[in-house]
């Protein structure tokens, strides 16, 4: 009997179209997780581009270019890996969405690295290793080893989630690739010890700044009778502390050294800020109408404040961190004898190309850590989420105007970490916050409340604290890792190229 002829029935059609779907969405998962890698590859090509334009008919021009292209690879880096210590407390706090966070910090990034980071660029490019006792063939190849190594390593621990920093990860790549290019002679000793010393006390700093903006916070607002009247008198203040400190700093990063006296520069702070507590003040009545007397009203009216310290924590770390992209880079057009002013002192194209860097970074493979850190490490309301940012925010300012290279992601830990303790003690000790649980007690004619469950409040702090120990690890595993990286690949460099 012949074989029945194979009929194309509507079901079997339509099987044959889910599959074609399917296959379809498959292809577009797997190309949508190409997109971010294929513009990060497109803005290396540019950032080769935007260098050639400047050095196409230079002795050394293909050696720029191609640290051009490591230093874009590695402001991505930067920008992928410590986008959370500028925007994710403010996340977590549901401050912002996650689109208004990016294009904020991308915009202040760019504004800090071109604006300040003139300084501490000076240090990573001409102050780690001599650049007096190097000589200039050397020194572009020590760069462009300790360019590829830290952005080698930092790409690994981002791909980890593991929290190292940006700048530990440099500066032990300049060291390690300086000491096995000409040996420990050329390397400045003092200016590590200041840097190493500096990696230490800022996040304590950090810590305590964090905790005394805390302490005020529930002193003058949260442990009040009324918490709402308190507020509108109270946040105004905060955001003009903010502007004036902001503005201040500005003042001197503008103008020329010695220029401007200090009493000068502060009255420029307090005038900023007595304008900017009079914008804030109708704002902040505004927002307060109708609100209720309770805690969770005054997360509205820190919104504010909170959205001005991620600006203002972004603006620092483009300031602070662009030296660890772009300060190899100097270092390397200088030696090959572009550019003006001498080898401290980098270009505007350079600045660039570090500043944008950092921002596509962000833009492109923030989003991830930024819910990591500002979501799942600790709990933040706005409240504590302010006191952490603003902290960080000054602690790296003021470290970026004496041309330091701090850790921002050490800095942001440590203040945290002063918001958990401050926490702990104030819970247990504060008389304030004693006699305010007393009188609500009263008013509903309730016993007296038994304190906090203690296990749980140990086991949410017990979460930093065993963040802690990371930190601590990644900062012992860092420097050394980098160096040693970058001496094996400025080996390889120069017996390639050499």
């Amino acid at each position: 009997m012949p074989p029945r002829p194979a009929v194309l029935t509507k079901r079997t059609l339509d099987k044959d179209l889910d599959k074609i779907t399917h296959a379809e969405d498959v292809a577009k998962h797997v190309l949508r997780r190409l997109v971010a890698p294929g513009l990060g590859l497109i803005f290396v090509g540019l950032a080769m581009l935007f260098a050639g334009v400047y050095v196409f008919d230079r002795p050394g021009a293909m050696l720029v270019v191609a640290a051009a292209a490591l230093a874009g690879y590695m402001a991505m880096n930067i920008g992928a890996n410590d986008v959370t210590n500028n925007v994710g407390a403010a996340v977590g706090a549901r401050a912002m969405t996650m689109g208004q966070a990016l294009v904020i910090a991308a915009i202040f990034e760019i504004l800090g690295a071109t604006i300040a980071g003139g300084e501490v660029v000076r240090t990573i490019s001409s102050n780690i290793v001599d650049a007096v006792q190097v000589p200039p063939v050397l020194l572009g190849w020590i760069m462009m080893a300790a360019l590829m190594a830290a952005a080698l390593w930092i790409n690994l621990a981002t791909w980890m989630n593991a929290p190292v920093s940006t700048t530990h990860a440099i500066v032990g790549a300049v060291i390690g690739a300086g000491i096995s290019a000409v040996g420990p002679e050329p390397v400045n000793w003092r200016v590590m010890l200041e840097i190493t010393s500096s990696w230490i006390t800022s996040p304590l700093i950090g810590g305590l700044i964090a905790a005394g903006l805390l302490y005020l916070v529930k002193t003058l607002i949260i442990y009040r009778e009324d918490k709402i009247a308190a507020a509108q008198r109270w946040v105004p203040v905060l955001v003009a502390v903010m502007a004036g400190g902001f503005m201040a700093y500005m003042v001197l990063q503008l103008s020329p050294p010695g220029r401007l006296p200090p009493l000068t520069v502060l009255l420029i702070g307090i005038g900023i800020g007595l304008v900017s507590w009079l914008a804030a003040r109708p704002l902040v009545l505004a927002q307060a109408r109708a609100l209720e007397n309770r805690n969770s009203s005054l997360r509205t009216l820190f919104r504010l404040p909170l959205i001005g310290s991620a600006a203002l924590l972004s603006f620092a770390h483009g300031a602070n961190d662009v030296s660890n992209a772009v300060g190899p880079l100097s270092a390397i057009v200088h030696s090959v004898g572009i550019g003006g002013g001498g080898i401290g002192h980098p270009p505007l194209w350079v600045m660039l190309i570090g500043a944008f860097g950092i921002s596509v970074g962000l833009l492109l493979f923030g989003p991830r850590l930024i819910r990591l850190v500002g979501e799942e490490i600790t709990k933040l309301n706005p409240m504590r989420a302010y006191c952490v940012a603003l902290s960080t925010a000054f602690t790296v300012i003021v470290a970026s105007w004496l041309g330091l290279p701090v850790s921002t992601t050490h800095i942001a830990v440590g203040s945290v970490f002063g918001v958990g303790f401050f926490r702990e003690w104030y819970t247990r000790h504060s008389k304030r916050r004693i006699a305010y649980i007393r009188r609500k007690a009263e008013s509903f004619d309730i016993d007296e409340p038994e304190e906090p469950n203690i296990h749980e409040t140990r086991r949410r702090y017990l979460v930093r604290r065993s963040h802690f120990m990371t930190i601590i690890a990644a900062w012992i595993v860092t420097v050394p890792v980098s160096a040693a990286l970058a001496a094996m690949i400025y080996w390889v460099m120069f017996a390639l190229f050499v």
